[in-house]
């Protein structure tokens, strides 16, 4: 996937990152075999690099310093490196191992990090090939892990790093803020006007005040986030949009307010999640608000080229005011 974020580096800076890494020993010399950009990502730059020894790293790059990112995108491979320790420490979930993390900006220009590569299929890439009790069976599974990522508990809601909110109502106004200025200052139409779009916000925020206990939230649990071998998910990868919020936010339950994500039943059999109260069809609709307000925003950001995103995600906009009654 094509985007402005992507910092391609040189491949002698990629050499050199290798060096720092694993040393000098480890560094491919001839040819360019030795290297290939991951093109699945939507944010970051992904090469797969092949060591002298033969064992293949995955080596991920923040984007350049000069462009400007959405607010909630700031520090985000700090939020990734942050999100793998906790999930290493706290679950049993697969995720890649970290070998080698610099933000010191002395061999490129923005933070990078070496991870073990995960030899198995992107979920979403192989999706359409797989018979129907298969993909449930996989989506079963993304449910049961994504319950496993939510036991992990927060001090505050917001960010992992912090700064952090006492309340979840505060913690989400203010993500949903962040995402309209970022809008607004790049004059990005929405289907209803930015004004609107807070006061439907505001009529409905009683509903966050049900979550009392900060959770861990991936979010970006999608099935291209999900690596797969053998009939097993063997990894989930991209886990720099994690947060401490309300599990209900998190990617598998968007399907209970809109079909156009989905179905979502075999990840609620996964997950455990009894049938959401009225209470929850409002927060979750709430939640798919704030996700098409970023899918709208962030193709300004990216310099999309063509509108299929914004216009797609225009039309979940106004599915998900219509459903919230507005």
């Amino acid at each position: 996937m094509e985007s402005i974020t992507k910092n391609r580096q040189p491949v002698e800076a990629l050499r050199t990152m290798v060096a720092r890494a694993y040393g000098p020993e480890e560094v491919c010399v001839a040819g360019e075999d030795w290297v290939d950009e991951l093109s699945n990502g939507w944010f970051n730059v992904a090469y797969r690099i092949r060591l002298r020894s033969g064992t293949h790293v995955v080596l991920k790059i923040a984007p350049p310093p000069d462009v400007e990112v959405m607010t909630y995108e700031r520090g985000a491979m700090a939020t990734e490196l942050e999100a793998l320790r906790l999930i290493r420490e706290h679950t049993k979930v697969p995720v890649p191992e970290v070998d080698f993390a610099d933000r010191t900006h002395e061999v490129c220009d923005a933070d990078y990090f070496f991870m073990t590569y995960i030899d198995a299929d992107n979920l979403q890439v192989i999706r359409d090939t797989l018979p129907q009790a298969q993909i449930n069976a996989y989506d079963e599974a993304l449910g049961a892990i994504t319950r496993e990522l939510n036991t992990i508990p927060g001090a505050v809601f917001g960010p992992l790093a912090g700064p952090g909110e006492r309340t979840w109502r505060a913690a989400f106004l203010r993500m949903v803020e962040d995402l309209l200025a970022d809008g607004e200052r790049r004059d990005v139409v929405l289907p209803h006007g930015y004004g609107a779009i807070r006061d439907i916000v505001a009529a409905h925020a009683d509903s966050l005040d049900e979550v009392t206990e900060p959770r861990f939230v991936e979010w970006d649990l999608w099935p291209g986030n999900c690596m797969v071998r053998d009939g097993q998910v063997v990894a989930i990868v991209d886990h720099e949009r994690a947060f401490y919020g309300d599990p209900l936010m998190e990617f598998g339950f968007t399907g209970t307010e809109s079909g156009a994500f989905g179905d979502a039943s075999a990840f609620i059999r996964g997950y455990g999640h009894g049938p959401l109260t009225t209470t929850e069809r409002t927060r979750r609709r709430l939640y798919n608000l704030h996700l098409s307000l970023i899918q709208i925003i962030e193709t300004n950001f990216r310099a999309h080229t063509g509108t299929e995103q914004y216009d797609w995600a225009c039309e979940r906009l106004r599915e998900t005011v219509a459903l919230l009654g507005e």
